[in-house]
């Protein structure tokens, strides 16, 4: 398998107050995504994902796209044999989602293609009153590989996931958080502020209990009801052995805000 060198050029990382940003920063402002680029977004995440002063992870693009697609330069030169020798659509991929820290996607005007797959591997999508959303695939010859196919059908169900698909058009901000893939939408003025916002409430949260409810939802969103019971049962049984949890209930009785130990 050839190697990848992680475009770590292409990435902006910054932390405050809990919250570690990541901006995606290519040269090319509709931050087209490569095999490299990919690798440095997962580097990135990752490594704010195991820094314990980090409560919740923000990604975000140019104010032009958080990203407009694969980079097709690169996706040009493959072929059938090279795509599954190089695992074009694994590395990295397949690590994003897997980050533990609440991870949000803050969308600016198109989240196409692979940048709307990179959003959907997010725990939500908070967007810009001018963002775009789509799988264009089809238009170039291809369908989505990256779990396009997969994650935009469970959130907005079958009809609407195929007619984006099998056109390939747009869907805009608005119908986005009416059918559930977006979360909330702002207007493009208020984003920054917003976002912030959200993120900053997230990361002053318990952080070991904000990553067990993570779990406890994606195990809703993965499986079956009977599975998602037993496992958020699990789940909610654990937080008992919490100071956290001790220090919510006090708290509450006192009727005061908790102080969290992260433990």
């Amino acid at each position: 398998m050839l190697s990848v060198v992680p475009k770590t050029e292409w990435i902006k990382t910054w932390s405050e107050n809990g919250v570690g940003w990541v901006q995606l920063n290519h040269e090319n402002k509709l931050n087209p995504l490569s095999a490299g680029f990919i690798l440095a977004i997962k580097e990135a995440t990752e490594k704010f994902d195991n820094d314990l002063s980090i409560g919740c992870i923000v990604l975000i693009g140019s104010e032009k796209a958080f990203a407009a697609g694969a980079d097709l330069k690169e996706m040009v030169k493959h072929n059938f044999a090279s795509v599954y020798e190089t695992r074009y659509i694994e590395n990295g991929w397949l690590d994003i989602p897997k980050i533990q820290t609440p991870i949000i996607a803050g969308v600016k005007g198109y989240a196409l293609g692979g940048g709307c797959e990179l959003a959907m591997m997010c725990d939500f999508i908070i967007a810009s009153d001018n963002a775009k959303f789509g799988q264009p695939e089809i238009n170039i010859g291809a369908i989505p590989g990256a779990g396009g196919t997969q994650r935009l059908t469970r959130s907005i169900g079958k009809s609407k996931a195929m007619l984006a698909i099998l056109t390939g058009d747009m869907i805009s901000a608005e119908e986005a958080e009416k059918s559930g893939l977006v979360a909330k939408v702002v207007s493009n003025e208020e984003f920054n502020v917003s976002l912030k916002e959200i993120a900053q409430k997230i990361a002053n949260q318990s952080k070991p209990l904000a990553k067990l409810a993570k779990q406890a939802v994606n195990v809703a969103y993965e499986t079956t009801l009977d599975e998602g019971i037993r496992t958020e049962r699990a789940l909610f049984y654990s937080t008992f052995a919490l100071q956290d949890h001790v220090e919510g209930m006090e708290a509450f009785s006192e009727k005061r805000k908790p102080v969290w130990n992260n433990r």
